[in-house]
């Protein structure tokens, strides 16, 4: 039950993080498990410098279809992180395992995180928009 909620609602994150409508996020949970780990490697082949909340969400997919299929935690996800040495910074890597962690232990907070920083961005294109139309304003009247 844990697992199957877990990365329902970790898809769910992903595609909100991207700003995704509802109706695209109910068309994913019909989505197979194993299809939403490629949709995310896709997302990521395109990516020169991917944030460590992709890689993240990528490694608590990995590591969910490790426990979901009885394998040992980290026989095929550790590889997957040995193979991002060199390829993205040290810190890239250690935030993403971070995140990954954080899905798996503690989905609530992430979707927190995710609110709150979705928030700030509004706050911040509202703010822009504001002093833009008073920079405007000034124009006319100075």
């Amino acid at each position: 039950m844990f697992q199957g909620s877990f990365f329902l609602w970790a898809g769910r994150v992903f595609y909100f993080w991207g700003m995704i409508s509802e109706k695209d996020l109910a068309e994913l949970e019909k989505i197979p498990y194993e299809q939403r780990i490629e949709r995310v490697e896709k997302l990521l082949e395109g990516k020169s410098e991917p944030r460590a909340f992709e890689l993240g969400l990528l490694l608590a997919l990995k590591m969910g279809q490790e426990i979901r299929e009885g394998k040992e935690l980290g026989s095929e996800s550790g590889d997957l992180v040995a193979s991002w040495s060199g390829k993205h910074p040290d810190s890239v890597v250690e935030e993403a395992i971070a995140f990954a962690k954080e899905f798996l232990m503690n989905p609530a907070g992430i979707a927190e995180k995710i609110k709150a920083g979705l928030q700030k961005q509004e706050a911040d294109a509202d703010m822009r928009q504001h002093d833009s139309q008073q920079d405007g304003d000034e124009a006319q009247n100075g």
